[in-house]
């Protein structure tokens, strides 16, 4: 075996941070806490390990699971934070753009039709062209839409990404500055310093713990820890609470995350579409909270000041981040549901309406239940010079 593959194996194998400390066994498979099973007839097939942290708004971390310090990339989940910095250059205002197109600005669409004309329209807003997106086409998120695209011979264009809402924001943003147009996706573009500054400043890390790549639709993307991104999501909602209070004290920072959050749960279907969860979760929680996935297994939840919160410990608002090992966007719906109902977040019959992304049945392709998913996970309560508790 080479010298570079057993340096790899001996990392991965080591009881570090990454991993949680404890296993158990199921039959002749070692599988680790802190997971979900997936499992057929008893016969455990898969291992989805799960890393989180819930913060309040002050930045206190109550619960985590997994290694919470994680470096994590958290792809479109960062859209909230990347729409703030295009606010912030005035582009809103100056555009004309509307709640709607700030919901397809922090989106990733299903590229329905009502995202597509939405998003020319956006283009229309800032004197723009398809051409102008960066952010180059590929088929829907959504069969549905796919397979009409395939039966009417649609190529997907630019326009047809499920970024291109954030992208035509962006081209605003860029215009709003007088700055390149055509380069506005580069790192080292104005608009994207300004993004880099407001991820910075809301997740409370300095620069050095703030690393970047570049995303699948080709504009910079940060990777950080899940503390971090949770407080990133606490700050719009606790933003949504001072605007609603009529706080005077509330900054124009915060009056911009504020309609964000607002855009993002009253125009739930651009955020998404038809069948998927971020849609279905803002939809089914009515301004309580909101929430972002990221590709690759992200997800980030804002929610807002209640009787349930506080009974978690909280001061102000929750940010939860969610990253699942494996990337499985499957199992990250399903954790995001379990974790919402392990901290009894929002109603019973809220979290009800999250049913279907929080069954534990797994069906073969003719119907039948051939196996189950189990929740080998439980939020570990931190407390401030004490020991961590298991909730």
């Amino acid at each position: 075996m080479r010298p570079g593959l057993v340096s790899m194996f001996r990392l991965t194998s080591h009881p570090s941070r990454f991993w949680p400390s404890s296993t158990a066994i199921m039959g002749s498979v070692s599988v680790h806490q802190d997971a979900v099973l997936a499992e057929r007839d008893g016969i455990i097939e898969n291992t989805h390990l799960v890393h989180a942290s819930v913060v309040d708004s002050p930045g206190k971390v109550l619960f985590t699971l997994g290694n919470p310090d994680r470096l994590t990339l958290c792809r479109s989940a960062i859209k909230p934070a990347q729409s703030l910095a295009v606010l912030e250059t005035g582009a809103f205002d100056r555009f004309g753009f509307d709640m709607a197109d700030l919901a397809l600005m922090s989106a990733s669409h299903n590229s329905e039709e009502k995202h597509l004309s939405r998003a020319r329209a956006m283009l229309e807003k800032v004197q723009a062209k398809e051409s102008d997106l960066r952010c180059g086409g590929h088929p829907s998120i959504s069969p549905t839409v796919n397979k009409d695209w395939i039966r009417k011979g649609i190529e997907p264009s630019p326009v047809c990404n499920n970024c291109s809402g954030k992208h035509a924001g962006m081209l605003g943003g860029a215009r709003a500055l007088d700055a390149d147009l055509s380069t506005y996706h580069h790192i080292d573009h104005p608009l994207q310093q300004r993004v880099r500054r407001v991820v910075e400043d809301l997740s409370e890390l300095p620069e050095s713990e703030v690393k970047w790549a570049i995303d699948g639709c080709n504009l910079p993307a940060p990777a950080l820890s899940l503390t971090g991104m949770a407080r990133l999501f606490a700050s719009f909602a606790q933003a949504a609470d001072l605007a609603e209070r009529g706080d005077a004290k509330i900054t124009d920072r915060e009056l911009l995350q504020a309609k964000i959050f607002t855009a993002m749960t009253q125009h739930a279907d651009m955020v998404g579409g038809e069948g998927r969860f971020c849609t279905t979760f803002m939809q089914a929680f009515q301004g309580l909270a909101f929430g972002k996935a990221g590709a690759d297994g992200f997800y980030g939840v804002g929610v807002r000041e209640s009787p349930q919160t506080r009974s978690l410990g909280a001061q102000g608002c929750l940010g939860i981040a969610v990253k699942i090992e494996d990337g499985n966007l499957e199992i990250l719906y399903t954790a995001i549901a379990e974790i919402l109902s392990q901290l009894e977040i929002g109603s019973p019959e809220m979290r009800e309406k999250l049913s279907g992304f929080h069954d534990d049945r797994r069906f073969n392709t003719s119907g039948v239940v051939v196996g189950k998913l189990t929740f080998d996970f439980s939020l570990t309560r931190e407390q401030v010079g004490g020991e961590a508790d298991a909730e």
